[in-house]
């Protein structure tokens, strides 16, 4: 900014511009104002007869005598100090002051100047008795004032007054310049205030900005990088631990995709309150991003201690949320990694945390510590994923089919379809390895949805081809996940719609798990998909804590029993008991039994008199590609007992039905 003294600066050098300006315009006033004198009581006054005055300076002619007394009489007092003429040389000819002897001397130099110019000259001189005199030289000519200068007259006009008015002048405008330069200086000050205070904000609120979350306020992931590392550096002078966490809101994208971003985000906010509410002052709580979150906790004293603090944030989220009218109920799963224990630097603390928050994920344990060698769990479960993403909409997924046996006829009654992942290097891959992958990473919707046109395609050709079992319903397995998705429903009708399949036709199996994991929008759901006409069983019963209510309440036609209480039959009287009470409260909600997992004709009997309606297992196939269904399904068609004995459905030692 401009300082007050640059300026006052300018502000006096213009005032000295302006004194400069009067004073000179004041002199050229004066030297108008002598040659007006001249021209009209000297020039005027010179005839033929008179000009030889000018040679030779015996006798002045009597009309210019006359006309410069008027003058000087006329205009003494105000403005006409003297009046004296010259030759050319600097003679004097004649004076107002007296006789010739008192005239003042020409300034040679000025009357030079004067003739080179043909035009008035002046200065300002100082007198010991009148003050300030300006002295104008005048040429004095007669006709063309280019034939040349007869003489010269010297005009000395009072400069006292003049110079006090310039003076009062001057001094007015340096007043008034020098207010408009403080008002302009203040203005300017003002202005250039608030623009660096504007701008002072700005920045800082940019610093802010550059360090932390936009939606919650949080530090953002490079300011908790900052912090832990002087953490670290703090740690290693003291030796004294320190732990991260990495926290994910589970099901977040449910949240946003069925209530919209703008509830999802004041979901967020209100995390962000709880988490720095429950942690120390020392603690950092972070948003790395989405719905992670992460909090640094330096100075723990054990891994007991820092598990601890972790309970602390896992119970922040034990009540439900208030967004607008809605109260939200959502978990959390928290990863723990402490320095030194298991990291020695930043990176590996961070990577280690997110690796516990996911295996915490994986197993629903809610918060876990990290355990060595999980790192290349992660790392081969991520390519896994990757390659799953992949794999969809290509020949490396397919369907296989598995036929359900009546137990009292032996006919088969349908059929579930059963994904399969052939990859391109590591060969055939299991089930169990990608699928719990999928629906811990939301890839599973999309799966889901891949697999319902799959088998949807599949059983159009099958009654294009008219084939004898294309009437057979076919069960698919569906995700919790997907009970969850707000046009679920929808997708369904379309799909059956486009490939023109009878929606009754259609069996979705849905585990117990599912069904409590969000049991008013997965009930919901359920009925907008019986409403279609699309049939539904509970899989895997027994494995998890469906309540009778439950059961009442929701659209289903079939219970599945899981494989684990079949396989007990033989040789162990409680599971016996077990699948008794479950075929029982089956039957008392009008539903039919499905076992799981049926490998011999002992088990098979056992079924029978327990009241199961159907079996499913490797006694009468294992799980076949759709070419090959149609030969599997003509051989069984002929059985109207179920067999005691098969060499093809012979389970060989420890194979797992899936």
């Amino acid at each position: 900014m401009v300082s007050l003294t640059t300026m006052v600066l300018l502000a006096v050098v213009l005032t000295w511009l302006v004194a400069n300006s009067l004073e000179r315009q004041a002199q050229r006033d004066g030297e108008q104002l002598a040659q007006s004198y001249v021209t009209q009581g000297v020039e005027t006054k010179i005839g033929p007869a008179s000009i030889a005055f000018w040679k030779d300076a015996t006798a002045v002619p009597v009309p210019v005598v006359d006309s410069l007394d008027t003058i000087v009489r006329a205009n003494r007092v105000q403005v006409l100090e003297s009046l004296s003429l010259y030759t050319v040389d600097g003679q004097p000819l004649w004076t107002s002051a007296g006789s010739v002897s008192d005239a003042p001397p020409l300034d040679l130099e000025r009357a030079a100047e004067a003739s080179d110019i043909l035009g008035p000259t002046s200065t300002i001189v100082s007198t010991e008795t009148d003050g300030n005199v300006l002295e104008v030289t005048v040429p004095v000519a007669y006709g063309d004032r280019l034939a040349g200068v007869y003489g010269f007259a010297q005009v000395n006009i009072p400069w006292g007054s003049t110079e006090a008015f310039v003076w009062k002048a001057v001094l007015t405008v340096a007043a008034v310049t020098m207010v408009m330069v403080l008002l302009a200086w203040l203005l300017l000050f003002r202005t250039v205030h608030r623009a660096s205070a504007t701008l002072h904000a700005q920045s800082e609120e940019n610093k802010h900005l550059a360090l932390h979350d936009a939606l919650t306020g949080l530090p953002n992931r490079r300011l908790l990088q900052d912090r832990l590392d002087r953490a670290i550096a703090t740690s290693d002078r003291s030796g004294k631990r320190l732990a991260l966490m990495i926290l994910d809101v589970d099901r977040f994208k449910e949240v946003n995709d069925t209530l919209g971003h703008d509830r999802g985000d004041a979901l967020l906010k209100e995390v962000g309150i709880r988490l720095s509410e429950v942690v120390r002052d020392a603690d950092t709580v972070a948003r790395l991003g989405g719905d992670e979150f992460a909090v640094l906790a330096p100075d723990v004293g054990s891994p007991l201690d820092a598990e601890r603090l972790a309970g602390r944030v896992h119970s922040a989220f034990d009540e439900p949320f208030q967004i607008g009218e809605l109260q939200l109920h959502v978990e959390s799963s928290i990863g723990i990694a402490i320095l030194p224990d298991h990291a020695d630097n930043g990176m590996e603390l961070m990577q280690r945390a997110d690796t516990a928050m996911y295996a915490a994920k994986a197993t629903h344990l809610g918060m876990l510590l990290y355990r060595p060698g999980e790192e290349g769990n992660s790392a081969e479960r991520l390519q896994l994923l990757g390659d799953l993403r992949n794999a969809l909409g290509t020949k490396q997924l397919s369907i296989n089919y598995q036929p359900k046996i009546d137990l009292a006829s032996g006919q088969v009654i349908g059929t579930e379809a059963l994904l399969r992942w052939m990859h391109p290097e590591r060969g055939n891959i299991p089930p169990n390895d990608f699928i719990p992958l999928a629906e811990n990473t939301g890839l599973i919707q999309g799966l889901t949805r891949y697999v319902l046109e799959m088998v949807c395609a599949q059983m159009a050709e099958w009654d294009r081809l008219g084939t004898e079992f294309a009437h057979l319903p076919v069960a698919v397995n569906l995700s919790a996940r997907n009970l969850l998705e707000a046009n679920f429903d929808e997708f369904l009708e379309d799909i059956l719609a486009s490939h023109l399949i009878e929606p009754e036709r259609l069996e979705l199996e849905v585990t117990e798990s599912a069904l409590i994991e969000d049991p008013v929008r997965s009930h919901q759901m359920l009925h907008k998909i019986a409403g279609l006409g699309v049939t539904l069983a509970v899989d895997d019963f027994g494995t998890g804590y469906t309540s009778m209510s439950q059961l009442e309440q929701m659209p289903l036609s079939t219970l599945k029993i899981d494989r684990s209480f079949t396989q007990r039959l033989a040789d162990d009287p409680a599971g016996a008991t077990l699948v008794k009470a479950m075929v029982d409260l089956a039957h008392e909600f009008g539903l039919e039994v499905v076992a799981e997992g049926v490998e011999d004709a002992e088990v098979t009997a056992r079924l029978r008199e327990l009241g199961c309606d159907i079996g499913q297992g490797y006694l009468w196939s294992r799980p076949v590609t759709s070419e090959a269904l149609p030969d599997v399904l003509f051989q069984l068609s002929f059985r109207r007992k179920v067999p005691m004995a098969t060499t093809t459905g012979t389970v060989p030692a420890g194979a797992t039905q899936t």
